[in-house]
């Protein structure tokens, strides 16, 4: 469009050419078909402005559906923040209700004792030696049960810490394996992109000089033909004034020299009677070449009309030319306002994305926070019950049916914790697929992920690798 422009502008000060003719010089339909072009070019910028408009009401369309699926993906962390408030309530509740169970036991137990206390009584006189062979039988007995249990304990303590310290090297290894991958494609793109962005940088510069070097060529013939045409009107008009101030000059002087005939004639009006009828005819003809000379002055007369008609026509032309000029003037500001919404919806798109980043990351952080403090309160209470168990010297009967309900009650608060994290990680790899689509909808309406200003964060989940697969399709954590 500029060098369109400019090269209007350098016409419209002088005499324009339009097609290799002066304005004089064109006929009805040539200046027709000139103002048909100019309304073509009219109709094409009004295409143009509503293929803008159509490309802000898809980004606007595209924004809007992006927010929507924000707000859904905000209602579902709110649910299951719930969720996790309400599993909470119902675990403290049911520990209540078993603490309450085990003082049932408790209080039965001791009343069991005193029974059995009140029933020794009676018969320890009968058998007071069987009774001691059998409690010292029952004391070694429980010395052995608990050195056995003890070693069980230093057992699985050392299993466990092995466990952890394999679970952790493993760990260890496939982050750095993962960090070294993510290295190697970071380089190599970075590398792709850096090629491309020069071969892009050579391209670009190589036809902004095709297209300066075809406007400068475009421009210098132009102002040859214009400086062409301008010197040949002006040496037209030139000859043309010249000859004329020749002939009235000339005829001043035949005027003269006729007058000085005439008195001279006077004089010797009747010694030359003869020699005046033979200056008739050379006066005659004088009088005809005074006639044509002013026929010709008519002539000039006519001209310098039309002239100056053409040069009102020339007016009328580069009103319109300005009219034409301001309304392009005018489409260049509707399209720079446009651009200048879409970086508004970009910038509001990229501070949404960061505001979701940064709750998601908190919200993870506080339920990896509450489930450690929840493993360490279970393993807490799990001492503290043991602890209790072989204070309180249960029968083994019901110590065994006392430790299956905790083991079951155990098993069912460990699949409740699974399924949350499995609830986590489906709503952090929603997230990641989120981020995924928006960078592929950038990359198809041809924008360039370095100019958003911001790196994405993808979420990840401590002790769970996630997939490529839809959010649904994550994997159970073991």
């Amino acid at each position: 469009m500029a060098p369109k422009r400019k090269g209007k502008k350098g016409k419209g000060k002088g005499t324009p050419v339009v097609d290799g003719l002066a304005p004089e010089d064109m006929s009805k339909e040539q200046v027709e078909e000139h103002v048909c072009r100019i309304r073509e070019e009219l109709d094409r910028e009004r295409e143009e402005r509503n293929y803008f408009q159509l490309e802000r009401d898809k980004i606007h369309t595209f924004w809007e559906i992006t927010r929507r699926q924000l707000e859904e993906k905000k209602a579902e962390l709110r649910n299951k923040d719930r969720e996790m408030e309400e599993a909470e309530e119902r675990h403290q509740v049911e520990i209540k209700v078993y603490k309450q169970k085990v003082k049932h036991l408790l209080y039965e137990h001791q009343n069991n004792l005193t029974e059995m206390k009140a029933e020794g009584t009676v018969v320890m006189k009968l058998a007071q030696k069987e009774h001691c062979a059998q409690e010292d039988m029952l004391r070694k007995d429980m010395r052995a049960l608990k050195v056995e249990l003890k070693e069980q304990e230093l057992a699985n303590e050392v299993v466990v810490k092995n466990l952890r310290l394999r679970h952790t090297e493993e760990i260890t290894k496939m982050r750095s394996d993962f960090e070294r991958q993510v290295r190697e494609i970071e380089a190599k793109y970075d590398k792709k992109m850096k090629m491309l962005r020069d071969e892009l940088d050579l391209r670009r510069k190589t036809e902004i000089h095709e297209v300066e070097e075809r406007k400068n060529g475009q421009i210098n013939m132009l102002m040859q033909r214009h400086e062409e045409a301008f010197t040949d009107i002006k040496n037209y008009y030139n000859d043309i004034t010249l000859n004329n101030l020749a002939l009235i000059n000339s005829l001043k002087e035949q005027m003269e020299d006729m007058r000085k005939k005439e008195e001279h004639l006077e004089k010797e009006m009747a010694e030359v009677s003869v020699q005046n009828k033979r200056l008739a005819d050379p006066l005659q003809k004088a009088r005809d070449e005074m006639n044509e000379m002013q026929k010709k002055l008519g002539n000039y007369e006519r001209d310098k009309q039309i002239l100056v008609c053409t040069k009102a026509r020339l007016k009328v032309t580069e009103k319109e030319l300005k009219g034409l000029q301001w309304e392009h003037e005018v489409l260049e500001q509707r399209f720079m306002k446009v651009q200048q919404e879409r970086d508004e919806l970009y910038r509001k798109f990229t501070a949404a994305i960061l505001e979701v980043q940064q709750k998601v990351g908190f919200k993870n952080l506080l339920l990896e926070r509450k489930l450690q403090a929840l493993n360490a309160a279970v393993e807490k209470k799990e001492v503290q019950f043991n602890e209790v168990l072989a204070s309180s010297n249960l029968d083994p009967a019901a110590l065994s049916l006392v430790s299956r309900k905790l083991e079951d009650v155990l098993e069912s608060k460990n699949s409740a914790i699974k399924d949350l994290q499995y609830e986590l990680a489906r709503v952090c790899k929603a997230h990641n697929d989120l981020l995924r689509t928006y960078e592929a909808k950038l990359l198809a309406f041809g924008i360039p992920l370095d100019n958003v200003g911001f790196k994405p964060l993808e979420t990840a989940v401590v002790g769970q690798t996630l997939g490529q697969g839809p959010a649904g399709l994550v994997g159970t954590p073991t």
